[in-house]
């Protein structure tokens, strides 16, 4: 069994490349008719064999589990057990952005769900956090409630966002989180502002990144996408990665050694007779 390299958040320790969801539970960033082949196409089997690949290579870290998707839940259960290396559950749930006493007390039953999910890491969903961004105030108002509720309930920390300035502000307001979701690819796919000031956005930041869609949800090639993200990001940060198959999910670990270790490409190439020209016949 591989040891994909380490990082920690808040004290626990994560892979650096971590699992991503959207392509076990449908939502492909493409079309309805992608979604809908996604969620015929994975069931629990197919789910939890793509996670062997990556928990025997060391990732063992997890993004999206959700109540509403029970599948999920049990595949990564069945890869823990074929694998025997125990899972880091992330968990990015969505709630009333309201903070009165009534919100709060309905957001904490939601919360008790964490318990049951056996959740390690809880980040507020985009929606929920993009909401409660105050760019008058520079703050994020409210969370600071909400992560009160979930450290209580033994669970660190963090922000799921799609806004740039949102870890930036949880800094400057020393919001007790541990980490921050933030897109990042080299096609600036969902990026609200440029590459390079996302870029240096994360190596700002006080805590470890997490980064999703380095491939743009398939619009790059795994080694565009992948390499851009792991040679432009603190050792500290993360890269989140969705895939379809077991292949795929090789592929991904593969490539990314390749470029964290700076060895030599070690996947197997597309064949076809328009690139019969440009292959070495001499090895």
């Amino acid at each position: 069994m591989s040891n994909f390299p380490r990082t920690q958040i808040g004290g626990v320790s994560v892979s650096r490349m971590v699992i991503g969801s959207n392509w076990f539970l449908g939502w492909s960033h493409t079309s309805k008719a992608k979604d809908d082949f996604i969620k015929t196409h994975q069931s629990r089997e197919r789910i939890a064999e793509i996670l062997k690949v990556f928990f025997n290579a060391g990732v063992d870290t997890v993004m999206g589990v959700r109540p509403e998707s029970p599948q999920f839940s049990a595949a990564i259960k069945d890869a823990e057990q074929a694998t025997g290396r125990k899972c880091v559950r992330i968990w990015t749930p969505s709630f009333s952005t309201q903070t009165t006493q009534l919100a709060l007390d309905e957001t904490s039953r939601l919360l008790d769900l964490g318990r049951e999910l056996q959740a390690a890491i809880c980040l507020p969903h985009q929606c929920v956090t993009d909401a409660m961004l105050n760019r008058n105030t520079r703050k994020i108002e409210g969370m600071d409630k909400i992560c009160k509720l979930i450290r209580e309930r033994g669970m660190i920390p963090g922000l799921s966002t799609h806004m740039p300035e949102a870890p930036v502000y949880a800094d400057e307001s020393e919001l007790d989180v541990e980490t921050y979701i933030q897109i990042y690819n080299a096609a600036g796919f969902l990026m609200q502002i440029e590459i390079d000031w996302v870029q240096k956005m994360i190596w700002n930041r006080k805590h470890p990144v997490i980064t999703i869609k380095p491939m743009a949800a398939g619009r790059l090639m795994p080694l565009v996408g992948l390499a851009f993200a792991w040679s432009t990001i603190r050792e500290k940060d993360m890269v989140t990665v969705g895939c379809m198959t077991p292949d795929e999910a090789q592929e991904c670990v593969d490539i990314s050694l390749s470029v964290i270790n700076r060895t030599g490409p070690t996947v197997e190439l597309q064949r076809t007779r328009s690139k019969a020209s440009v292959e070495d016949k001499k090895k």
